[in-house]
Parts: C-alpha cells; sequence; structure tokens
C-alpha cells in the first residue's frame, strides 16, 4: 500500500472512531507528515452525520479531453515566448547593429509575427475555458493534469534562465558580453521569469 493510501485508510479508521479532526491532525504531525499532506487527507472525507460514518469525497482523475486541451495550451506557450524571443532579438539588432552579425532578416521577423498572432489568442482562449470550464479556484488547482502542465512549464523556465545565466557568464568570461549580447540575455530571462511567475501559483496546492 502506498504512503498516501495508508494515510487515508488511517484518517478513515480515526474518523469512524469518533476522533476528531485536530486530534488526527495532531497525531499525523507528530508522525512526521507534512501540514499539506495531512490537510489532503483530511480534505478527503466529509462529515455525513447523523451517525453516518465518514464519506469519501471525488478525487481527481487525469481525463484524455483535458489532457489534449493541456497539450495544445502547453504547445502555444511555447510557440509564443519561442517568438517573443525571436522577434525581441530582431528587434535588439535593428537598434544595436552589428556589423559582422546580419542578424535576424525581415522574412524570420515576419514568420515570428505570424506565429505570434495565431498563437496568443489561441493560447488567452485555451487558457480563459480552461479556467471558466473548471470553475472554483480551489477545484482547478487541484486538478493532477494542472499541476503537470505548471510543474513542466516551471521546469522548462528554470533551465532557459540557467542556460541564459550560462551564456552571461560565458560571454563575460571570453570578454563577449556586448550590450547587444546583454540586452539578448535580459529579454530570455524576462521571458522565462514571466513563465515562473504566471505558473508558480499552481503548485502551491
Amino acid at each position: 500500500m502506498r504512503p498516501a493510501d495508508q494515510l487515508t485508510a488511517f484518517v478513515c479508521k480515526s474518523l469512524n472512531a469518533g476522533h476528531d479532526r485536530q486530534a488526527i491532525s495532531g497525531a499525523m504531525l507528530q508522525a512526521g507528515w507534512s501540514a499539506k499532506e495531512v490537510a489532503a487527507a483530511l480534505d478527503g472525507w466529509a462529515d455525513a452525520g447523523n451517525g453516518m460514518p465518514p464519506v469519501p469525497r471525488p478525487g481527481s482523475v487525469i481525463r484524455a479531453r483535458s489532457v489534449v486541451s493541456y497539450g495544445l495550451l502547453f504547445i502555444s506557450l511555447a510557440m509564443v515566448a519561442w517568438h517573443i524571443v525571436w522577434l525581441g532579438f530582431g528587434i535588439i539588432e535593428a537598434i544595436i547593429p552589428d556589423l559582422s552579425d546580419f542578424g535576424a532578416t525581415p522574412h524570420a521577423m515576419r514568420w515570428s509575427i505570424a506565429m505570434l498572432i495565431v498563437f496568443v489568442p489561441l493560447f488567452l482562449l485555451l487558457d480563459r475555458r480552461r479556467d471558466v470550464h473548471l470553475g472554483k479556484e480551489h477545484v482547478r488547482r487541484a486538478l493532477p493534469e494542472r499541476r503537470w502542465f505548471a510543474s513542466v512549464s516551471l521546469l522548462v523556465a528554470s533551465l532557459v534562465l540557467i542556460g541564459d545565466l550560462v551564456a552571461s557568464v560565458y560571454a563575460l568570461l571570453t570578454g563577449d558580453l556586448t550590450i547587444r549580447f546583454a540586452a539578448k540575455a535580459f529579454l530570455v530571462a524576462g521571458v522565462g521569469a514571466l513563465v515562473m511567475i504566471y505558473y508558480r501559483g499552481d503548485m502551491n496546492v
């Protein structure tokens, strides 16, 4: 039996025995369970009253439709972030020219603009539909699909920020840290930070 299942079984048995929730919570905390795990285990059972045993609340399940929706949402987020950075690179290269580097071509910039015109509304629509469809904040954040999406997004954003920092340090050590390079590094860091800020709240469940 998994530790989570053992904890759930303990809560059910304790509630059936007539112990109050505060005492059960204290016992679990004293045994080493975290406050989040204790709260989740207790929230999984509802008091029925009238002498009835505690009733298990419906748990979250991963639905195929939600997986497709979140997959498309993740792709849209990746496309938006990538082409914001790419378009920003083109603008930076136009403002801060470098004779040894031709930079982004007008064709590439037009391609990024086209991608953003398509994927920004798509991302906003999917994000809005998800919020409206799922309803209440605490229910929405309890869904495993949402936590997985937030986890993957935060992981990718963290790796981008780490890679950006490594590239900046390397450029500094080699003497290639120009104003143009610094502006690009700052743009990448800004996009990565925005993604982390936007989805960090979904992990606090």
